[in-house]
């Protein structure tokens, strides 16, 4: 198992960069791994996780949350409206708001529980026609209209293009972050997450790394 190795590097990037210790979070990416992986870095201490999918978390987180205690669950794949309802009761964080449609849906069902998850805003750094995600030009205002709604947004969240440096990609993200006053940045995966570190991310994405590779079957 390799939560360990992943650990140490982002300490060690971390101390480069000057960053304190801790100020990256790992966030074990589970989606389509079998739960005897997910399970062994359960037992390793590991508390929290990434999904991809709504219909596949709550098919099996809710027998790991009867197991183990304190896991947090981060939601940093696509949001359908029909499984709005379903994930803000599921995740402790939804990474990928990323349209003013979703965000009146969710300030609607926050007003309705009374609660609501902590909010992470998906910015298209690559303005990539096929990727979800805000345009950087309109990320100001879309963070500007769901404060007005009241929504709990705390960060940005970005997948910059496979054929880029993705440290570019990381720095923008940063920029649109600070002059905002967001203080989380979801960046980096496997291949790239020293480089999100470096640029600030304060949390790195990480999965077959850990877990091994995905078998989809």
């Amino acid at each position: 198992m390799a939560l360990d190795d992943i650990l140490e590097r982002i300490r060690k990037a971390e101390e480069a960069a000057g960053r304190s210790p801790g100020s990256t979070r790992l966030i074990a990416v589970s989606k389509v791994q079998p739960l005897d992986r997910i399970e062994a870095v359960l037992d390793q201490g590991h508390r929290l996780f990434g999904e991809n999918r709504v219909q596949e978390a709550a098919g099996k987180w809710p027998d790991f949350r009867d197991r183990y205690d304190g896991i947090e669950l981060h939601l940093i794949g696509p949001l359908q409206s029909n499984k709005l309802r379903q994930a803000v009761e599921l995740f402790e964080a939804i990474q990928s708001l990323d349209r003013p449609k979703l965000a009146r849906k969710l300030a609607d069902l926050a007003q309705e529980r009374g609660a609501c998850p902590r909010l992470m805003i998906q910015v298209n750094t690559g303005e990539e026609p096929q990727k979800a995600g805000i345009m950087p030009a309109d990320a100001d205002a879309f963070i500007a209209q769901c404060r007005d709604m009241d929504l709990p947004v705390e960060g940005l969240m970005c997948i910059p293009p496979l054929e880029e440096e993705p440290s570019l990609h990381f720095a923008l993200l940063s920029k649109i972050a600070a002059r905002n006053g967001l203080p989380e940045l979801s960046m980096g995966m496997s291949a790239d997450f020293e480089r999100a570190v470096a640029q600030g991310a304060t949390y790195v994405r990480v999965g077959s790394a850990i877990f091994g590779e995905r078998d989809y079957g």
